[in-house]
């Protein structure tokens, strides 16, 4: 009985095989999706530590590269294990079994979700998602892939997606998004209805193209994200054509430049009666929010945020708003931090939220991270900073 059952796609509808250690190759992947035919629907792989503590009630579940994993008995350069098989690691050709036969496997796949898998390449994905034109998932964790190709690949084959989640595996470094991909992804995608670019280096410019051009959009996250400063927050209360942007979920949680001055304007909007589908706010920032004019000077404070009226004159909102205390932040050290040093993710939200509609808090612990990297106010000689051209700023006239 376990052996027919073993042999009927139908068991192999939803594959899930991800880990928190290193335990399946290829080969598993492979005989697993030669048995599911096309009878696949979602296919989960790659290595998933769990959070440390429980996600907050509108914050996705979601595995980073960055939580602790323990693999202190593992090699990455061990290709054979002691028993003499094949080493647990996942490779650039996983995925290759969805464009054998034509790529007849992968074409009523709707979700993929791809958690750090170390050796996996553009070309490799690109070519995965050739075949999964029916794809309306994409989880994309600590791969080595840049954010352009990704989104180039998807509006070309994956025109129905809903869902796209990608946090870069190098936060603040990937600066690879240009305007026409993001024009692209908007006329190819329309059906997009959640988007989150976590850890990458975005433009306002760009975002506010995706945020406007998206009409369904409900759910945006940029957690992590450099340069982004919350211009793009400006009139992007309805769409081009003039109807409402439904948008219920916006996570700006540790955007390193993001102004108190956008914040703000940004509030007084949704209580002047914009963003009507808005429930759920997360601005905390592990380092404050920038001031006007100089980069380098911080907000540790909510008082200069219509946070009160918030609460008061829109209920339905739930507004995080976490800052550290000013007395434990050590300015000069935040000028002189090595610019090379990563930024660390941000923790978790807060499980057990507060009955009210506002949470606000101050850390007790000192924060230390990266901004030189992101900052397009500062330079650092071992990278190269890419301006916005004028060539960019005049496509996104047209």
């Amino acid at each position: 009985m376990f052996n027919k059952c073993a042999m009927d796609p139908l068991c192999y509808t939803n594959i899930d095989l991800t880990t928190v250690v290193p335990k399946v190759n290829n080969a598993v992947v492979s005989t697993m999706i030669q048995r599911a035919g096309k009878a696949m629907r979602s296919l989960k792989l790659g290595l998933v530590p769990g959070p440390a503590s429980s996600p907050g009630p509108c914050q996705q579940l979601v595995y980073t590269i960055r939580n602790s994993v323990d693999v202190s008995n593992f090699s990455w350069n061990d290709k054979k294990t002691r028993q003499g098989k094949e080493s647990p690691i996942l490779t650039r050709t996983c995925l290759s079994p969805l464009i054998c036969d034509g790529g007849s496997v992968g074409t009523l796949l709707r979700r993929l979700h791809l958690y750090n898998i170390d050796r996996m390449d553009s070309v490799s994905l690109c070519m995965a998602l050739s075949a999964c034109p029916a794809l309306c998932d994409l989880e994309i964790v600590g791969l080595h892939v840049e954010l352009r190709q990704i989104l180039s690949s998807v509006s070309k084959y994956c025109h129905l997606i809903e869902r796209l989640f990608l946090e870069s595996s190098k936060t603040g470094r990937d600066d690879s998004l240009k305007s026409p991909t993001c024009v692209d992804l908007v006329n190819s995608c329309p059906h997009l209805t959640s988007l989150s670019l976590r850890g990458f280096k975005l433009h306002d410019c760009k975002v506010r193209t995706l945020v406007k051009g998206f009409r369904k959009l409900r759910y945006i996250d940029f957690s992590t994200s450099y340069s982004i400063t919350g211009n793009f927050l400006r009139n992007i209360g309805s769409t081009p054509s003039g109807n409402l942007l439904e948008l219920e979920v916006l996570i700006l949680r540790d955007c390193m430049h993001l102004k108190e001055t956008e914040v703000s304007q940004f509030l007084s909007a949704a209580l002047a009666g914009d963003f009507k589908f808005l429930r759920y706010v997360d601005i905390s920032n592990r380092e404050g929010l920038a001031l006007e004019g100089d980069w380098y000077n911080r907000c540790y404070s909510a008082t200069a945020l219509p946070l009160r009226e918030v609460a008061l004159e829109r209920p339905d909102i739930c507004l995080l708003a976490e800052f550290p205390s000013e007395s434990f932040i050590d300015v000069e050290q935040m000028i002189e931090s090595d610019l090379n040093t990563e930024l660390s993710l941000p923790s978790q939200l807060n499980g057990h939220l507060s009955d009210s509609s506002i949470f606000i808090s101050s850390s007790e612990s000192s924060y230390h991270s990266d901004h030189g990297s992101g900052n397009e106010d500062s330079h650092d000689s071992n990278y190269i900073l890419y301006e916005e051209s004028s060539d960019e700023v005049d496509f996104l006239a047209v």
